[in-house]
């Protein structure tokens, strides 16, 4: 299957290193931004084609099946809409759009195209928390609270690699997009509450450095989540899985026991082909589009989570 990455930054790359890891996917066109960087990395991955500013251009290399969008979320749904609309297959990195109209759009171009459109929900693919989700739908397991903590140091605007974006990450519509999702889907109920509340609002950046969340489901669960981008400390999201019949630590692909000691580290191996989240989710895409159904995390089951956020942005104001 030949593909289009767009996007060179930090998690266009990620993808990049997916790909490479699954047999018969090739990546035969990079659509980047920055033209310097988009070369540099299109030769890093030994992609034979690449543009700059240009999806167009890359979408109508020969062959090319499917686009993974790692570009800035701002312009996830039109570039969305393009790909399905050309006739591709789409991926769109979390979150698929920051609103909840564009995420409606998406949708709706989808029926009207027939395209597989996915959204990168890599939470659900984690081995972490699938081994969670498996112990869920087995009923060895009901989740009482998901207690997550988002912690970042962002008060400029710079990359996972240090580098400048082009565009402002979000507390709101990136990062907890994730959570929300998780919850939704570890518990398979929809939000009943959802609140939320925000610290000053940075004077440059435009967005709010800090937040705290607040959700339940009718069946009783609830999710506490604390985000920051003032952190100066241990980086990432870490969750706290307090079930009826244990608890339980996921941090990316790796979970642990309520003790948190490296000797009570659960094993995983089994749970999936990789142990790598991106990979698994990509897999899922591609397999989607191979075996001609909805993939999980679809735009139409992550809509779900955007109208959850949508709530929560009217609840802030």
């Amino acid at each position: 299957m030949k593909i289009c990455v767009a996007g060179q930054g930090a998690f266009g790359q990620r993808h990049l290193e997916a790909c490479a890891q699954i047999p018969g996917i090739e990546v035969v066109t990079l659509a980047g931004g920055n033209p310097a960087g988009t070369e540099e990395i299109a030769k890093k991955f030994n992609i034979p084609h690449w543009s700059s500013h240009n999806l167009t251009e890359s979408l109508e290399r020969p062959g090319v099946e499917a686009v993974i969008l790692a570009t800035p979320t701002q312009q996830h749904a039109q570039q969305a809409s393009q790909c399905m609309r050309a006739g591709k297959h789409v991926q769109i990195e979390i979150p698929m759009a920051d609103s909840l109209a564009d995420s409606e759009e998406i949708c709706r171009v989808q029926r009207e195209t027939g395209m597989v459109a996915m959204a990168g929900h890599t939470r659900r693919f984690n081995p972490s928390h699938q081994w969670i989700h498996n112990k869920i739908v087995a009923g060895e397991l009901k989740l009482q609270q998901l207690q997550v903590t988002t912690f970042f140091f962002r008060r400029t605007n710079l990359n996972l690699q240090g580098r400048p974006r082009s565009w402002t990450d979000h507390l709101l519509w990136h990062h907890a997009c994730h959570t929300v999702d998780l919850f939704q889907y570890q518990t398979g109920e929809t939000c009943s509450v959802a609140r939320g509340v925000q610290g000053p609002v940075h004077p440059e950046l435009k967005i709010a450095m800090d937040m705290g969340i607040l959700l339940k489901t009718p069946g009783g669960a609830i999710c506490t989540l604390s985000l920051s981008f003032n952190n100066k400390g241990p980086q990432g999201t870490f969750f706290r899985y307090i079930c009826d019949n244990g608890t339980y630590i996921a941090y990316y692909d790796d979970l642990f026991d309520g003790d948190v000691k490296e000797e009570n580290k659960i094993d995983l191996s089994g749970v999936a082909v990789s142990m790598n989240g991106i990979e698994l989710q990509d897999r899922e895409f591609f397999a989607a589009i191979k075996e001609k159904r909805e993939p999980n995390a679809s735009v139409h089951q992550a809509l779900s989570a955007m109208r959850v956020l949508d709530t929560i942005e009217k609840s802030l104001a």
